[in-house]
């Protein structure tokens, strides 16, 4: 009882250590560090290199608004675009739909539901380029599982370019990122969902509510932050797609396949065009950013 007593003391003591400002600066310092240096430097830098023309090599030349003018008169700048807001639109409503549904029901007490979470989540931990060779083996025109299927049942007319091609290469992108993270997204669901306490469900299914009635009262109501999370996850995640991409099409044929990520590799790196890279990152950084905050803002808007 004595341990105990001073055991508490001590924790005490150490909260209120804790609650002291400076301390919680202190502790902070560390963290914001890092942060800094890793993601906002990199970030100034970029936007720095925007505007001027640089090879990677030499002294960078400032041209000012040059890289966006030429941004927006690119044609493949726009195809890139189109490309990912179609990845961004089926990922986003495949992913908050479905991993919400597969959550609620891996949620319940059923037969192997540990076997199929763990069946489902085992995507997530692929590696992303790892995901896109398998995927290869499955849609490519040539030698993938689907049109080999349709040419050994008869059905030849419906083979597609399901990648690679210049109509269906993004979809079937969407799909792929969508496969790789629903385990992700559901486990992320579940957790949410254990949160809410069990007298509240008990209390609905007392008062008669259906099943449908007590996700959309209560269920949904009570899990607001869990799915303001996932879909800021699936928002960032989509316009960071790209070793899925690189490997699946290389952003071919003729850049018809290339989302904003993928082109601005591929004018920094492969083009040696760094200012121009750098403006179609700042590009999607500034759109990542502005989807999120609209996100944000109507969510709230919709709790008020």
């Amino acid at each position: 009882e004595t341990d105990g007593k001073r055991n508490k003391k001590d924790g005490l003591i150490f909260m209120h250590w804790l609650s002291k400002k400076r301390y919680k600066i202190g502790l902070m310092i560390p963290t914001l560090l890092v942060y800094s240096i890793f993601i906002i430097l990199p970030i100034i830098i970029a936007v720095r290199y925007s505007f001027t023309k640089y090879s990677g090599i030499g002294q960078a030349k400032f041209i000012g608004l040059k890289n966006y003018v030429r941004l927006f008169q690119d044609e493949t700048f726009w195809i890139s675009f189109k490309n990912t807001m179609v990845m961004f639109v089926m990922a986003f409503v495949l992913l908050m739909t479905l991993s919400f549904l597969i959550a609620l029901l891996l949620n319940k007490r059923l037969k192997g539901v540990d076997f199929s979470k763990a069946l489902i989540f085992s995507p997530a931990i692929i590696a992303p380029i790892i995901v896109g060779i398998i995927w290869v083996y499955i849609l490519d025109p040539n030698i993938g599982i689907i049109n080999n299927i349709l040419d050994a049942v008869g059905a030849e007319g419906l083979k597609q370019k399901w990648i690679g091609g210049d109509t269906l290469s993004p979809y079937s992108i969407a799909v792929i990122y969508f496969w790789q993270q629903l385990g992700y997204l559901v486990t992320i669901f579940i957790a949410g969902l254990k949160m809410i306490p069990g007298d509240v469900l008990e209390a609905v299914k007392i008062d008669g509510a259906s099943s449908i009635q007590e996700i959309r009262y209560v269920i949904i109501p009570m899990m607001r932050t869990t799915i303001s999370t996932v879909a800021v996850l699936v928002i960032t995640g989509v316009f960071k797609i790209f070793e899925i991409v690189q490997q699946t099409t290389g952003g071919g044929p003729n850049h018809l396949s290339e989302t904003l990520v993928t082109y601005s590799y591929s004018m920094t790196f492969s083009s040696g065009d760094y200012g121009y890279g750098m403006s179609l990152a700042t590009v999607t950084f500034l759109l990542s950013l502005l989807i999120t905050a609209v996100y944000s803002t109507v969510t709230k808007e919709r709790e008020g």
